[in-house]
């Protein structure tokens, strides 16, 4: 299996974030990356190779260009007002503050404008952070070309991550939604339709709002239930899209300490849902917070578990792009994400042995 990833998430390494008003060491560090790498180097079974860029295009197709455009420059205009390592915003835009009035102006000042497009306080700008998104985006779109041009499964190594950031904010530890990059991107180039399946422990509030009311593109989410896991307000069961996309989101909340055979049943709804859809490409919004010990999940998944969750997504049989988002328990994850991509790379092998056929032949 070929492996996109490269070393520009690196730029973004904030020390800390803000949870419930007190500063905590981060938990989205570098250092995620950099161990899912060194496991995936040391396997003879992945392939290593850099990511291609892609443009703004792609992103300003999905993204509001203003977001865009201010994560591009923030940085470079904040820094001569306030000198410090990172910045967060200490006024948001809520809907409750124009409740009944026209649309308001957006600000002159880049610390307002902060406020105008992040939604929670977890999320540091920092100097690198445009950069590194920019280069998770091009990981993503450069693990789906490698997909349309043959390759059953590919692996984008994705950071930040994305699935938190709807289409006109960032926040969640996420700027740009990398898995909505590359759905969007394979439906309308290519006429077909896309699931993304958000196996990640938190809902990933960010793709469901991009594509909720679109029926090209189908939102399948397993995480912790929205009562008493982040991100709170969206992700709940009876969220299923809306005009053409009715039917198109399906979420499954799941209970704590949810044990492997538990979850591999929801998985498997999940995969009867997809098969019903018909998608002709497959993206995973891959998390490993699922598992047991990691600190900001409360799931019981272990790594045995997780390669049978990659062969049973496998088992779909169609090509497959798997992103990298969450996981934070920091000496687990290169291998969890090992086990997750040789179950999937297992099932593919098994029924399409390498060099004899492309996706596209059916």
């Amino acid at each position: 299996m070929r492996v996109v990833q490269s070393s520009t998430h690196r730029l973004h390494d904030p020390i800390d974030e803000v949870q419930w008003g007190r500063p905590v060491k981060l938990y989205e560090r570098a250092v995620r990356a950099d161990n899912i790498r060194a496991a995936l180097a040391a396997d003879p079974s992945f392939a290593l190779t850099d990511p291609i860029d892609h443009g703004r295009e792609p992103l300003c197709a999905v993204h509001d260009p203003g977001l865009v455009a201010f994560l591009a420059t923030a940085w470079e205009e904040i820094q001569p007002m306030l000198a410090r390592d990172a910045v967060f915003p200490d006024t948001m835009l809520h809907p409750a503050l124009r409740d009944g009035m026209e649309p308001g102006h957006s600000p002159a000042s880049p610390l307002a404008r902060l406020g105008q497009w992040c939604w929670e306080t977890m999320t540091p700008l920092t100097q690198g952070s445009y950069d590194a998104a920019r280069a998770a985006v091009d990981i993503a779109l450069t693990a789906t070309d490698l997909v349309l041009g043959g390759d059953r499964v590919a692996y984008g190594l994705c950071r930040p991550p994305g699935h938190h950031a709807p289409r006109a904010a960032y926040g969640g530890y996420c700027f740009f939604n990398n898995a909505a990059v590359a759905a969007h991107h394979v439906a309308t180039t290519t006429g077909t339709k896309v699931t993304v399946l958000d196996v990640d422990y938190h809902h990933g509030n960010g793709t469901q709002q991009i594509f909720y009311q679109r029926d090209d593109v189908q939102y399948v989410s397993l995480h912790g239930d929205p009562d008493r896991a982040y991100p709170y307000f969206i992700g709940f069961a009876d969220e299923v899209g809306a005009g053409r996309g009715r039917g198109s989101t399906l979420n499954l909340p799941l209970a704590a300490r949810i044990d492997d055979d538990h979850y591999l049943a929801a998985l498997a709804h999940a995969m009867d849902a997809i098969d019903e859809f018909g998608p002709a490409l497959v993206v995973v919004s891959l998390g490993v917070d699922t598992y047991v010990n990691d600190p900001l999940g409360d799931f019981a998944v272990t790594a045995d578990g997780f390669e049978r969750c990659g062969a049973l997504v496998g088992g779909l049989d169609r090509p497959t792009v798997v992103l990298q988002e969450g996981g934070y328990d920091i000496a687990a994850i290169g291998e969890n994400v090992r086990r997750w991509l040789r179950g999937i790379a297992a099932t593919i092998d098994a029924r399409h042995p390498p060099g004899l056929r492309t996706w596209v032949d059916g």
